[in-house]
């Protein structure tokens, strides 16, 4: 069957465990619902992280999230994904979900480049015999030759992400979920690792990617989800979307500020020109 997503009314809310202090607590809690913090009934602080979205896809859409920081985007993925079950709501997956959102968890210092293949390979879904028919495709695309055999530990950062980006992108997935650009390396992997991208892209039925680049979700995306404090501000055609996202990020100068800045030109002109004489 084909691979969808379907998010009916979703809330989430974290506990804030760490707030203990009564005064700070206080003034947290003086904020109320509306700013999306309060406190549930063991008394435990809590942020409304996903306020009740709704929101559907079906296979071949490609959905990109836009919205500053703190919007709620990364959440919104790792609900997806099933990292964080909502606490209202409703959410049906259908087909095999793969989040590229921390792509070297799993991964042990102690192990070689080669045991990390199989442990990364198994948490992300690969049975055995999967691992085994991917592991020298994974190996020839890390670059890292002999370095496979050592541990983990004796690797450069470079080194583990090229080998946690080649192992999390070895996977078959009809839903990927995908936060931020990856940045692997100099700038011939990277092109490697973009056309990488663009294949994993391509053999899923459903992406999903949070993404701050306009131009990036106009040439991915068919549809753009623009979130603000957790809750849907605009969802879309991407045109319409990422234009109106866009305005609202940088919005004209006022009219009075446009004239200073046009006057300040003109004057600048006229005493360029008295200057050339």
């Amino acid at each position: 069957m084909p691979a969808s997503i379907n998010l009916q009314n979703v809330c989430l809310d974290l506990p804030i465990f760490d707030v203990s202090a009564q005064s700070l607590k206080k003034r947290v809690l003086r904020m109320g619902r509306r700013n999306r913090i309060a406190e549930d009934n063991t008394g435990v602080v809590v942020v409304r992280a996903i306020d009740g979205l709704s929101l559907q896809l079906e296979s071949g859409d490609r959905l990109g999230l836009i919205g500053h920081n703190g919007a709620g985007k990364s959440t919104l993925l790792r609900v997806m994904a099933g990292i964080y079950p909502p606490t209202g709501g409703s959410i049906a997956i259908r087909g095999k979900s793969v989040p590229l959102l921390d792509i070297a968890l799993g991964m042990d210092d102690q192990s070689t480049g080669r045991q990390n293949i199989r442990l990364r390979g198994l948490l992300l879904g690969m049975n055995d015999a999967e691992i085994k028919q991917k592991t020298e495709d994974i190996a020839t695309f890390t670059e890292l030759g002999d370095y496979l055999d050592l541990p983990l530990r004796t690797y450069s950062s470079g080194m583990r992400v090229r080998l946690a980006f080649a192992i999390s992108t070895a996977v078959e997935a009809d839903i990927l979920l995908l936060d931020e650009v990856l940045g692997v390396g100099d700038a011939s992997f990277q092109d490697k690792a973009n056309k990488r991208l663009h294949d994993l892209h391509a053999r899923a039925e459903i992406v999903v990617l949070a993404i701050h680049s306009s131009d990036a979700i106009r040439k991915t995306c068919n549809k753009v989800l623009w979130m603000e404090r957790g809750k849907v501000k605009m969802f879309g055609k991407v045109d319409e979307v990422v234009s109106a996202y866009d305005k609202h990020m940088n919005p004209p100068a006022p009219t009075v500020l446009r004239k200073r800045i046009t006057n300040q030109k003109f004057a600048q002109r006229k005493q360029t020109l008295r200057q050339s004489r």
